[in-house]
Order: structure tokens, then C-alpha cells, then sequence
């Protein structure tokens, strides 16, 4: 099976960067064929290529003009775009499945989001209510068990750093989509699970954000101290193309959890498995149902 998105638009960023737009929207088609260009990119290791930054339909390339010409780099995408960014059957992309757990509903996220209400657009319910209402479910329990039916994928890093914008591997007919806040608020706790548009995140620290706020994290995704064992080769835990699954945990699981983060122990539970881009656009449920037991066994 191959995908078919409009050819990439290139654009130069002064002498030393290459921006490139795989699509004007959002989808797993755009986001997949970035990863697969820019991980292709990678292993080619072209000397004067300094950096690599995936987004979620586009891609940074930085490079140094002394040792390698913008021209010749673009050339090189292209060629790319045509080969590693027609996601045959047979391509593949490295991967980590990981389990987050998530303690939805908590007291913290809720007592922000109610002191920010006049910011929402309807103050007069939660967010994971509205978010809910929305999106057609019956009640927030069945809001919940969608989000954590399915798992996400890490389509880029950034507002801060840190933070993963997650996108779930589903048909875009059953992507939870919600608005960003009237106004952004001028609070958020560390770890608070968001969602925005149709992209969650695990905010990194404290600070503003407008996204509805649906529970928090017991674990960290950013250590500048880098004290956790899962953060000793970066200070950022997730990476793009890692697959999240949020799992639904109760307040004593998020307490023990806590108490293993304060003292040095945690571990996210990790596997490393490949994904085929082109068999999780033509049956995620199948695909996410192997990621699952691959995470799980």
C-alpha cells in the first residue's frame, strides 16, 4: 500500500536551514512520512547536516553551508521523499511502546481548571464533561476509555521542552478532538495529562497552557536533574516516534508511583517494537492490538 499526499513544499531558512511542509494538516499519512524521510536522513549521516527536527506534518533540517550546499541538501530530501517517503509495505520504523500511567479526574488538575473557569468555554461543567458532550459520549467513564482503548504516537517535541504532542492511532472518524481554552490560563501543574485540537501532552513543568485538562501524570516526562534511569542519555524522556499508551490508574497506584519517582526508582515500562506505517494506515486496530501485547506480555 502506498500513501498519496501532495508533493512537499521546501523553503529556505537563510543559509543554514531547510524547512520542510509534507502537508498543510494534521494526519498519520503526513506524520509517518516524516519520520520515515527524516529517520532515512539520519542513517545516511551527510556530513555538514547538524540537526534533524521532526514536527507533526513538517520537518527542520540544520545544516552548515561551508561543508554541504542548501541546493544539494534539497536534492537529497527529494530524493528521499520519493524512496523512504512513499511508506511501502515493506518499511519499517524503530520504535519504543510505552505505558503512562495516568490518574484521570484528580484533585489538582481539577481544583486549576475550576479556578480558570472563566477562561472555558462552558464554565458551568469540567473539562473532561465538556470534552465528553462534544464528542458525542454518554459520560466521561466512556471519554476515558477511548483515550486509553488505543495508543498515541509522539509526533514531535516543543512549546517547552520536553513535551509531547501525542496523536492516537485511530481513524481520523474517531479522533477526540477538543478547542483549546477562550484564553490560556496563567497555571498548570507539572504532569497535568492535556489535550488540545486532537493532540494530548504530559505537560513538563508548571507554568501557563491552554489545553483541557483531563488528569495528571505520576511520572515525569522531563528530569533536568536527570536523576530517573529512564533519563540518563537525555534530560527529555519521550522521542518522536515513540507509541504511548495512557493507562488509567487509581489514586494508590498514583501514590506508589510517587514515591518511587521521589526516591530515584521509577521505571517506565518500555519495549522496543517495529512499526509498519503502511499496515497502521491500512488496519490500526489490528496494528494497536499487537502493539498492546508486544507492551503487555
Amino acid at each position: 500500500m502506498e500513501v498519496q499526499l501532495p508533493p512537499a513544499r521546501y523553503e529556505f531558512g537563510g543559509d543554514e536551514f531547510i524547512f520542510v511542509e509534507i502537508d498543510r494538516e494534521m494526519s498519520l499519512e503526513a506524520n509517518l512520512k516524516a519520520m520515515a524521510i527524516t529517520g532515512a536522513l539520519r542513517r545516511e549521516n551527510i556530513d555538514g547536516v547538524i540537526d534533524i527536527c521532526p514536527s507533526n506534518a513538517s520537518y527542520l533540517v540544520r545544516l552548515d553551508p561551508d561543508r554541504l550546499h542548501p541546493t544539494e541538501l534539497v536534492e537529497e530530501l527529494r530524493r528521499l521523499e520519493r524512496t523512504a517517503g512513499e511508506l511501502r509495505s515493506d518499511d519499517a520504523v524503530s520504535t519504543r511502546i510505552v505505558d503512562v500511567p495516568v490518574l484521570f479526574d484528580d484533585p489538582w488538575t481539577r481544583e486549576t481548571l475550576m479556578r480558570f473557569r472563566d477562561r472555558h468555554q462552558d464554565p458551568e461543567v469540567t473539562d473532561l464533561e465538556y470534552a465528553a458532550r462534544i464528542n458525542g459520549f454518554s459520560d466521561v467513564p466512556s471519554l476515558i476509555e477511548s483515550i486509553t482503548s488505543a495508543p498515541f504516537l509522539v509526533t514531535m517535541l516543543g512549546f517547552v521542552p520536553g513535551l509531547p504532542f501525542c496523536y492516537q492511532m485511530v481513524p481520523r472518524d474517531r479522533q477526540i478532538e477538543v478547542p483549546k481554552y477562550v484564553r490560556p490560563r496563567t497555571d498548570t501543574p507539572e504532569r497535568a495529562f492535556g489535550y488540545g485540537g486532537a493532540f494530548s501532552v504530559v505537560y513538563p513543568v508548571r507554568g501557563a497552557g491552554g489545553y483541557q485538562l483531563f488528569g495528571i501524570a505520576p511520572a515525569p516526562v522531563f528530569d533536568l536533574a536527570q536523576r530517573l534511569p529512564d533519563f540518563a542519555d537525555d534530560i527529555a524522556f519521550p522521542r518522536p516516534s515513540d507509541v504511548l499508551r495512557y493507562r488509567a490508574i487509581d489514586r494508590d497506584e498514583y501514590d506508589r508511583t510517587r514515591v518511587e519517582v521521589e526516591e530515584g526508582r521509577f521505571r517506565y515500562r518500555i519495549r522496543e517494537a517495529e512499526l509498519v506505517p503502511a499496515e497502521l494506515l491500512a488496519d490500526p486496530d489490528a496494528v494497536n492490538r499487537g502493539l498492546l501485547e508486544v507492551l503487555y506480555r
